[in-house]
């Protein structure tokens, strides 16, 4: 719906949506007055149904001059206003009375009397005595079409001010829907951008425990694979969505980080059906769940950790599992959590109640954490 400002913060209806509500009414009144004549079977329908769309073009440009005035009192109160409407809509409703009365009883109306003749004599001595009305007549006459034009003025400003609610509703709902969605793309730069500080905290400590114990080789090749994660996670738009399959690539790499830093302790598997790795899912998504299982999983232990990340789908749902054989299960479950609350708040804020992430220890040793949410295949 188009709108215009008004200088108190509040809005009016464009004048063409004005206009347009203009014309609506009065051609629909014209209309129910040419009906009616017909019906009654009033002679000299041609003649007057021109003089009465002349009225109802003065109608037209009165009621227009009246919404100009209307507009002019835009951020006053709506009592103010329609108090105001109701006063204006006075000299209006005379007005167009006047130039109805001028058209059908002094414009030449020896054209209708002729018509009125030659359809019933004793309708064309009525026609006659009515051009040879009385002061008292005239007044009556002009009050009764002025309070008939009036109530039609009343009802369309009745119709502008409607309007121009449900335009500021309108554009108070468009601005709530804006403020929601970049309320809510903060929130997922925000929690996007939690994991990187996180997850370089982890890598540089492992970096740290690899030159106090003088690994330099090793400590190379986790500055390499760093470089190399940083890159191709820095490269995306933190709100875009990525394939399965890169997500699984880029924790990869990050698992090649770990690897270096527990070269004899930890193994990965991956086990991602080639149906779902055009799946979308948000960027990173996994990262915090990865840490978990190398922080409580595979960092304590004195054994071969298998870390493994898998997915299917069911019921329409992608589910990502990750989990580890670890005995490091219930240090995990009590710890603070901040990875999967982050996970949590993401998914909740990217899908709402259609994502759900579970996470707990296994029944046959070790951790996992399972994702759900929507299975959408193609470009994200």
């Amino acid at each position: 719906m188009a709108t215009n400002p008004s200088p108190a913060g509040e809005t009016s209806i464009s004048p063409r949506l004005a206009l347009f509500s203009i014309l609506g009414v009065w051609l629909f009144y014209t209309l129910i007055v040419t009906i009616r004549a017909m019906v009654l079977g009033f002679p000299a329908q041609g003649e007057m149904a021109w003089r009465r769309m002349v009225v109802t073009g003065i109608g037209v440009l009165v009621t227009y001059l009246l919404y100009t005035l209307l507009r002019r009192l835009d951020g006053r109160s709506l009592g103010v206003r329609m108090t105001s409407a109701a006063v204006l809509a006075m000299p209006c409703a005379f007005a167009i009375a006047a130039a109805n009365f001028y058209m059908f009883n002094i414009y030449d109306p020896g054209t209708i009397l002729q018509e009125y003749e030659q359809a019933d004599q004793t309708n064309a001595a009525q026609i006659e005595y009515s051009h040879s009305k009385t002061t008292d007549e005239i007044v009556i006459e002009l009050a009764e079409s002025s309070l008939n034009r009036y109530f039609l003025l009343v009802a369309w400003a009745a119709l502008y001010f409607a309007l121009g609610f449900a335009s500021r509703l309108s554009l108070s709902e468009q601005r709530s829907a804006r403020l929601e969605l970049a309320t809510r793309q903060a929130e997922l730069k925000s929690l996007r951008y939690q994991v990187n500080p996180h997850f370089l905290f982890n890598t540089l400590n492992s970096l740290s425990s690899l030159v106090m114990s003088d690994r330099r080789d090793e400590a190379e090749t986790m500055i390499m694979n760093l470089a190399h994660f940083y890159r191709t996670s820095l490269a995306g738009d933190p709100l875009d969505d990525v394939h399965l399959s890169e997500e699984v690539e880029l924790q990869r790499l990050y698992l090649g980080i770990e690897g270096v830093r527990f070269p004899e302790r930890l193994r990965t598997e991956v086990n991602i059906p080639p149906t779902l790795a055009d799946c979308c899912v948000p960027g990173l998504i996994l990262q915090p769940l990865i840490e978990n299982a190398i922080k409580y999983g595979v960092s304590p232990a004195r054994q071969v950790v298998t870390v493994r990340i898998s997915a299917r789908e069911a019921e329409g749902r992608l589910h990502i599992l990750v989990e580890d054989d670890g005995a490091g299960g219930s240090g995990a479950a009590s710890s603070t959590g901040i990875g999967l609350r982050n996970v949590r708040d993401r998914l909740a804020a990217r899908f709402g109640e259609e994502a759900a992430l579970t996470a707990g220890p296994r029944p046959g040793g070790g951790y996992g954490a399972e994702i759900m949410l929507p299975v959408v295949h193609g470009k994200c």
